[in-house]
């Protein structure tokens, strides 16, 4: 499916932005599907608050649980000092992961359709299997910085061999938070790795700490259908939004089953559901 420029252009920048990968309609389907998914979820006493800033103090069970389960988790300024919400549900929400493609069908079908599994075979996955799916909301007013990041500290396998692949369901511009990447920054090795920690809850662990080089990070604007794959050790990440508009993505992290997925990883699966690849 890719050409050999295109994989070459892989290869040397870490990402590849597909345009006009999925169509309108389909995505359009996605975010109708999530607004009925947090229309039915029923706001519980004590919510869960999901920051890359400080990741490790906002990892409770709720989130480390959710490997194989659909959740909710809210921005940090969803809430006001009497711990209500804002505005509504739909635009007070960071993500809903992580096992979307699994438990959800309309989900599953978008997260399997044709020409996916040909373009992991395409950049090296022997035998592609679905991870990691997750609605990002990126909401007005509110939306989270993504601090720069290689998807491989949490999702690590030996050897490292997981693809990114991110959809804008509308468009990503820079006034709303798009994606910056770090072109070749992949080659630079793996900085950390976020793991469970012996005696429970989780840690991050410094493997290279060089700053990263602010100023070559490159914004990825990206228009509505577009998909952007990027190899796990791509350093990227997002700024906040306090546009008012919203900006809707959905992520796929996908392993070679082929290698071997640790299990001090953060992310796990109980026995009952084995992952599965594209078909």
């Amino acid at each position: 499916m890719l050409s050999g420029q295109q994989l070459s252009d892989f290869r040397r920048d870490g990402f590849l932005v597909l345009e006009k990968f999925a169509a309108a309609a389909d995505c359009d389907g996605l975010v109708a599907r999530t607004s009925e998914l947090v229309a039915a979820f029923e706001l519980p006493k004590r919510t869960s608050v999901f920051s890359t800033v400080e990741q490790e103090q906002a990892s409770d069970d709720y989130f480390l649980e959710s490997g194989d389960k659909i959740r909710f988790f809210f921005e940090q300024e969803a809430f006001d000092a009497d711990g209500e919400l804002r505005q509504d549900k739909m635009r007070s929400l960071n993500k809903i992961g992580h096992a979307l493609h699994d438990l959800d069908p309309v989900f599953d079908a978008f997260s399997r359709q044709a020409g996916l599994q040909e373009l992991a075979a395409d950049v090296g996955l022997a035998a592609p299997l679905l991870l990691q799916s997750m609605i990002i909301f990126k909401p007005p007013r509110i939306g989270g910085e993504v601090v720069w990041h290689q998807d491989a500290t949490f999702l690590h396998t030996e050897p490292s061999r997981m693809l990114g692949m991110w959809f804008a369901l509308e468009d990503a511009t820079l006034e709303n938070g798009c994606l910056w990447g770090l072109p070749g920054g992949h080659r630079r090795g793996l900085k950390s790795r976020f793991l469970r920690a012996p005696g429970g809850g989780v840690e991050m662990i410094t493997l290279d700490d060089t700053p990263w080089p602010d100023d070559d990070f490159i914004p990825l604007e990206a228009r509505k259908g577009t998909l952007v794959i990027f190899d796990g050790k791509f350093p990227h990440g997002s700024h906040s939004n306090r546009s008012a508009h919203s900006r809707h993505a959905y992520t796929l992290h996908v392993i070679d089953g082929t290698c071997r997925y640790l299990p001090e990883n953060w992310l796990q699966r109980g026995p009952g559901m084995p992952l599965r690849g594209f078909y």
